[in-house]
């Protein structure tokens, strides 16, 4: 089976809210809604679980059945940090088999496009993990000190990388038991790729989509509605 784990436990202070950003409405639609709409309609998702911060799940539940999200399945605790939280999410995962996908995404993702499911989930399946990626297209220079520089990185050496990322159950369940065990690749700038590599793995790249944007800040909002906005005149036409 193919299953989602959402990670939506984040609390937002870059946005400036009371609430909350994967809350915050956007066309009378929670962002988080947006998010699981698209795991909602991909053919290959089985089940969706989702990691909330507490206080917030009887309320994700209440949208989901608003807005039709039939597949999500639990809502999980988040943790103190971001791996904790996906951590908390691949645990309470209970039902799954070792050679099961799990398909790790970030909540403020909302423009995750199908074809990058699919590819996640297709690269998974014959390597057994995939994490979406893109080209670098900007210059990277390494600092000598907090003004100058005198090295820089070919951009072609570099991707970028993001969510959604697709790895076994089996490799995650033990990946994170010898991580926090052994405290390998948890620090605050960690996720599940980090990690992963931290633990001597090797990742393997899946295709990516620039419009697949992380909503931090309220400018990164004011995008996404363009996006959305975008869509709906593509419609019309």
């Amino acid at each position: 089976m193919n299953r989602a784990l959402i990670v939506a436990g984040g609390v937002g202070n870059r946005m400036g809210q009371d609430i909350p950003k994967q809350f915050l409405n956007v066309y009378d639609k929670p962002v988080i809604i947006y998010t699981l709409e698209a795991f909602q309609r991909h053919p290959n998702i089985d089940e969706i679980y989702c990691v909330c911060l507490d206080g917030w799940h009887d309320i994700l539940r209440a949208y989901s059945k608003q807005f039709g999200i039939t597949k999500l399945k639990d809502v999980v605790s988040g943790g103190e940090t971001v791996q904790e939280s996906i951590r908390n999410g691949v645990m309470g995962i209970k039902t799954a088999q070792d050679d099961d996908i799990i398909i790790i995404h970030d909540g403020v993702r909302p423009l995750v496009d199908g074809a990058v499911l699919s590819d996640v989930i297709a690269k998974c399946s014959e390597f057994g993990n995939a994490v979406t990626s893109m080209p670098y297209n900007e210059q990277i220079f390494v600092k000598k000190d907090d003004n100058t520089t005198c090295q820089y990185i070919p951009r072609d050496t570099l991707r970028r990388v993001s969510t959604p990322q697709a790895y076994t159950y089996g490799k995650l369940v033990w990946a994170y038991k010898k991580a926090f065990d052994e405290k390998i690749g948890i620090g605050s700038s960690s996720y599940t790729n980090t990690m992963m590599v931290d633990l001597g793995e090797t990742l393997y790249f899946a295709s990516g989509a620039d419009r697949n944007l992380k909503l931090t800040t309220t400018e990164n909002i004011e995008i996404f509605k363009a996006y959305l906005k975008m869509e709906k005149d593509d419609w019309l036409k």
